[in-house]
C-alpha cells in the first residue's frame, strides 16, 4: 500500500488547525511552525496573534 507523505508547510502557506483557526506560516522549525493567526472561530485567544503549531496538528489549505 502506498501512503502520501504529509505536506510540511512552507513560509507564506495558509494553514488550518484546531477546527476553525486559520493562519499564515511565518517561520518553520524542526517539529513545528510559527503562525500569524488570521481567522479564529474558536474562543481561544493568542497573545500578539501568533502561536506555535506542531507539524502533525495542521493542514495546508493554500500554498504560497
Amino acid at each position: 500500500m502506498i501512503f502520501k507523505a504529509k505536506k510540511i508547510a512552507q513560509i507564506g502557506d495558509h494553514i488550518l488547525f484546531k477546527d476553525g483557526i486559520k493562519g499564515i506560516v511565518e517561520k518553520i522549525n524542526e517539529n513545528s511552525v510559527i503562525v500569524n493567526v488570521t481567522e479564529n472561530k474558536t474562543e481561544l485567544e493568542f497573545e500578539g496573534n501568533r502561536t506555535v503549531v506542531a507539524h502533525k496538528n495542521y493542514k495546508v489549505i493554500d500554498c504560497a
